[in-house]
């Protein structure tokens, strides 16, 4: 049995063809914090930690369930800011390679989004496409590293394949950006395997090019700009990650001024936080993991959503008093919801504070899912 949302995803590439701009208002939304919880029987689940491998590791685990490429990055041109979003996900129908007669036969299915904030123009959109690992419509290899969804993509090149070009175009908004990543891949949790909750199992094999230098090419509407900033790029995968009565998560990428990145995320249930975890990468690239009872997350102010209703934490603190972290992050644009099948907040922050009794800034990404009435996310 496919679980709920893999089948509205195949029902929506049967009724609305390979690919589907969001509109403004909401459509029927997919339960991803359920069926984070209930893995398929026969895909591999991520129990131990593992050797990464590169470019292979940038490419598909297709033994495991599910898996995404993300891509967020704060851009500027002159006085101009741009938060944006590529991402790519991928689930399997199958753990085991399987011959399929016709070339339309898929052994998984991919979906993508493409966002933009236009911080001076106030305006955010969000693109979403749907199709299949099927006669080229979407697919990823590692050697090259590549995946794509159409001409939606992501390619790698350079030792390890480290530098990465990015395309996607759809109705106003265009991108053809390059990123070289400035320090190595930061391996989350327990040496890239991070743990979702307490169940063995309920895991991801997680890494992050936390700072990654960026140029190009950028356009909204009529206007093309050149570009420049930082971006991040995740890379999961896993079979089941959450555990039972999590309804989402709040994540958390952070690119200071003075070289360090913090990634922090916590997974909530409807009365408190279940889980939570995250790092800190030095300049030089060395990971530390975060002691959760150590991190202070409070919420300043919350915004409601006009078009989902949902009502989201709109400004925090941040503070690890163990490591002289206190920082305050504000959205760059009120709305960056997105109003795609898994309806969620996704955007560019503005970062003010101090680390270790020095003043910092700097720009970051922040996800906050499972607001809306139906649930769902990346986990």
């Amino acid at each position: 049995m496919l679980p709920r949302w893999l089948g509205l995803l195949v029902a929506g590439l049967l009724l609305a063809g390979c690919a589907a701009p969001a509109q403004p208002e909401i459509r029927a939304r997919i339960d991803a914090a359920a069926t984070l919880s209930n893995g398929e029987a026969g895909f591999t689940r991520a129990l131990t930690p593992r050797a990464f491998v590169f470019p292979r590791d940038h490419g598909p685990h297709p033994e495991y369930q599910i898996e995404w490429w993300y891509y967020t990055g704060n851009l500027t041109a002159g006085e101009r800011h741009f938060g944006y979003q590529l991402t790519f996900f991928r689930s399997g129908l199958t753990p085991r390679p399987v011959t399929r007669e016709s070339a339309w036969g898929a052994t998984s299915v991919y979906m993508a989004h493409l966002a933009l904030s236009d911080v001076a123009g106030g305006r955010f959109y969000a693109y979403e496409r749907f199709s299949r690992d099927a006669a080229g419509l979407a697919g990823a290899s590692g050697e090259p590293f590549r995946v794509f969804l159409e001409d939606w993509s992501a390619a790698g090149s350079g030792p390890q394949g480290m530098t990465m070009h990015l395309r996607a175009a759809e109705g106003e908004v265009a991108l053809d950006l390059t990123l070289e990543s400035q320090k190595p891949p930061a391996l989350q949790g327990d040496r890239g395997l991070s743990q979702k909750g307490p169940t063995p199992g309920n895991a991801s094999y997680y890494y992050s090019l936390t700072r990654m230098a960026t140029s190009g090419a950028l356009r909204t509407g009529d206007a093309t700009y050149a570009v420049s900033g930082l971006s991040w790029m995740d890379h999961e995968w896993g079979t089941s990650a959450l555990e039972a009565g999590a309804i989402g998560w709040d994540w958390f990428s952070l690119q200071l001024d003075d070289g360090y990145d913090l990634m922090y995320a916590q997974v909530r249930t409807p009365t408190a936080i279940s889980y939570s975890f995250g790092s800190l990468v030095d300049p030089a690239g060395r990971t530390t993991p975060l002691d959760p009872a150590e991190v202070q997350l409070e919420v300043l102010a919350t915004w409601r959503s006009p078009a989902s209703q949902a009502v989201y934490p709109a400004r925090w603190r941040l503070s690890i008093p163990s490591l002289g972290v206190r920082l305050e992050l504000e959205p760059r644009l009120a709305n960056q919801e997105l109003p795609v099948a898994v309806v969620y907040w996704e955007g560019a922050v503005r970062i003010s504070g101090a680390r270790q009794g020095r003043p910092v800034s700097g720009s970051g990404y922040v996800e906050l899912t499972g607001y809306a009435s139906d649930q769902g996310g990346r986990f």
